[in-house]
């Protein structure tokens, strides 16, 4: 049996009611888009459960409610160019100053100035897997010289050993890292003291790889500045700095949450359960419990 939590659309606030009737049976189980830790945690409730399919590219959040013996996949391309067009347009309207003539419209402040391109910019990508791969494609068009950096170096990726030398050199630093023990807390007090002033910090990644309160002080004294999909804790506190401070530019984690989704997620459920049922390796395995 199968056992699905398929949203008929992207709302993450309000996720779909289970439709596990009968989890002793299920094989093959989707969560739901975004929803709340009871989805997980009905894993547990599964004995037979073999594969786990999630709809997010991250899954660190699944590690701890995953049956022993069990597969663990994720959204693997599914979000890839959702979230590389909002890390495009956080990048856009950080450079242009495009948040700061939205603020200035209600009061029809007509706010002239010469700003920032991306064009000739340099880029640095840390993650070189499907969205900084997707990040690459976009952000070439624009003139901007991109370098990526993955967990090894290969022909055209720098291995993270090299961040250190190439942080100073970055314009804008792009981050777009599975959270794991390798990453969180990545982005510290050493890391952004090697960054270029001004230089901008994207993370469309997920929250921890950031340290907030590095990045908090950083911006404060304005030396860089930072365009945030996703913060840590999430959703930031109403009264936290980072939501006033010039040069900051934060959306509430949207990063796959667009109207590409849905194909692309249903798509992806039926090759993977297609394999599954012909007995062929699936694609995306993140983990094995």
């Amino acid at each position: 049996m199968l056992g699905a939590m398929m949203p008929d659309d992207v709302r993450p606030l309000q996720p779909p009611v289970p439709i596990v009737q009968h989890p002793d049976e299920v094989v093959f189980y989707v969560p739901g888009y975004m929803g709340p830790q009871e989805d997980l945690a009905l894993m547990s409730r599964m004995p037979n459960l073999q594969v786990v399919q999630l709809l997010t590219a991250g899954y660190d959040n699944a590690l701890a409610h995953l049956p022993s013996g069990v597969t663990l996949c994720n959204a693997g391309g599914v979000h890839d160019a959702s979230t590389a067009e909002l890390a495009v347009g956080l990048i856009l309207a950080s450079q242009r100053g495009l948040d700061d003539f939205a603020r200035a419209m209600p009061q029809g402040t007509w706010l002239y100035a010469r700003r920032e391109a991306l064009a000739d910019k340099r880029v640095l990508i840390v993650g070189a897997g499907g969205i900084g791969r997707a990040l690459q494609a976009r952000l070439e068009p624009f003139e901007a010289e991109v370098t990526l950096v993955g967990r090894t170096a290969r022909d055209d990726v720098h291995a993270v050993a090299d961040l250190p030398a190439l942080l100073p050199a970055s314009d804008i630093v792009i981050l777009a890292v599975p959270l794991d023990a390798s990453t969180r807390g990545m982005v510290d007090t050493a890391f952004l003291a090697r960054m270029a002033d001004r230089a901008l910090v994207v993370n469309v990644s997920r929250g921890p790889v950031v340290d907030t309160d590095a990045l908090t002080e950083q911006v404060a004294s304005g030396r860089i500045r930072a365009a945030l999909d996703v913060t840590d804790p999430e959703p930031l506190p109403s009264g936290h700095p980072l939501w006033t401070l010039p040069g900051v530019l934060i959306s509430p984690h949207v990063g796959g949450n667009t109207s590409a989704f849905l194909p692309r997620a249903h798509r992806l459920v039926a090759e993977q359960l297609e394999r599954f049922a012909r007995g062929e390796p699936i694609a995306h395995v993140v983990a094995v419990g």
